[in-house]
């Protein structure tokens, strides 16, 4: 037997480290909820309480100012913050999507430039992948880039940008080379400053869920940045993402796992409280089988969601499968639990006074970004084949 699984737990510091976020979040964050989600506006207050608290970008190394936190770390950052609030834990989730490639595949210079500021939480990064006519296909993107000189010139548009208008830097997939015999292979990456001539933010879009957190197009037109602003070799771009989503993905699944967390304790107190037939609907079966499966699931998740992290962090081979299967199966149960808690409510959770109707519209957007979950059981269904 194998005297060391006798370990298999969290560390003591990720324990601390939970506690210090989720009291950060009920005290700073979760007051402000409701009201960022009605108006649809950025959740400043949490903002400002994350980067004074050191837990806005917590990936960034200590190389470059920052905490240095491995990606367990920051997964539980994440899902603590989404526990009361989905679009402010979208801060430290997009953070580490924005400059996942920078700390890939970036030079030293580059990095120098850019990690600091995120690391102080002066700046925020977003991710521009994605375009109308190129979502899970990416590879058929349409933005160009061209060397002209000392300077790359960006034309295009990338639809869905994550914080878009409120992020400082973006780093962007433009195809430098139309030519390529493999289309991924004339891909490359960008990293673009807010002030760049010729860049511009569109207008928010109106959505169903994560209200606080804007997403927006981005323009490029004639966009010129300097030359040394590619991330890696010309061509690596799309290898670079798709390399990106791998250690991302799993803070997708912490995301819908702090969701899915919250939307269960809210049904619990509410269960408990709430009287029928003389006595509290916690006492009938029918209400006990419903949260003993929503638990269940949502420790089946956390369990798969900092697996995947901990393989990431260490750089193991072959990740795609645990990091699609993570995000995956936590986003299908935060939609699953969700859904169950606004049953738990009854009438009372089809109404706004209460907070599950919102985490049941911010739960979905999980299923949907950073690949969606038929394109994560395309990637797993190809890595079981391939053994």
């Amino acid at each position: 037997m194998n005297p060391s699984f006798g370990t298999y737990q969290l560390a003591e510091e990720h324990e601390a480290l939970r506690e210090a976020v989720r009291s950060l979040a009920e005290k700073e964050i979760k007051p402000y909820a409701a009201e960022v989600d009605e108006n649809e506006r950025f959740p400043v207050e949490a903002h400002n309480a994350l980067v004074k608290a050191g837990f806005a970008a917590v990936h960034v190394p200590e190389s470059y100012d920052g905490q240095g936190a491995d990606s367990v770390a920051t997964c539980i950052v994440i899902e603590e913050v989404a526990r009361v609030c989905a679009s402010s834990s979208l801060i430290p989730a997009v953070n580490k999507l924005g400059t996942m490639p920078i700390l890939l595949s970036a030079s030293e210079e580059l990095k120098q430039l850019v990690m600091p500021s995120i690391a102080s939480g002066e700046a925020m990064a977003s991710y521009a992948l994605s375009e109308r006519e190129a979502g899970s296909d990416t590879a058929s993107m349409r933005t160009r880039a061209v060397l002209d000189g000392d300077h790359w010139v960006l034309n295009g548009t990338k639809c869905w940008i994550t914080n878009a208008g409120e992020s400082t830097w973006y780093t962007v997939m433009a195809v430098t080379d139309p030519n390529a015999a493999k289309k991924s292979a004339g891909i490359s990456a960008f990293v673009v400053h807010k002030d760049d001539p010729g860049f511009s933010v569109g207008p928010k879009e109106r959505k169903l869920g994560i209200k606080g957190s804007p997403t927006r197009e981005i323009y490029f037109e004639n966009c010129t940045i300097p030359a040394n602003r590619i991330i890696g070799e010309p061509g690596t771009g799309l290898k670079t993402a798709l390399k990106t989503l791998d250690h991302t993905r799993p803070t997708i699944g912490a995301q819908a796992l702090g969701i899915a967390q919250g939307a269960l304790e809210a049904a619990v107190a509410y269960v408990k409280d709430r009287k029928q037939f003389g006595k509290s609907i916690s006492d009938f079966q029918g209400v006990q089988f419903m949260l003993a499966d929503m638990a269940m699931k949502i420790e089946a998740a956390r369990h798969m969601v900092y697996v995947a992290a901990a393989k990431a962090e260490r750089g193991e081979a072959n990740i795609g499968f645990i990091t699609a299967a993570a995000k995956c199966f936590a986003s299908d149960v935060a939609m699953e639990v969700t859904t169950d808690a606004v049953q738990l409510f009854g009438g009372a959770g089809y109404t706004r006074d209460f907070p599950v109707e919102r985490m049941m519209r911010d739960a979905k957007i999980t299923q949907i970004y950073e690949g969606t979950n038929q394109i994560q059981r395309v990637v797993m269904s190809r890595a079981v084949l391939n053994g």
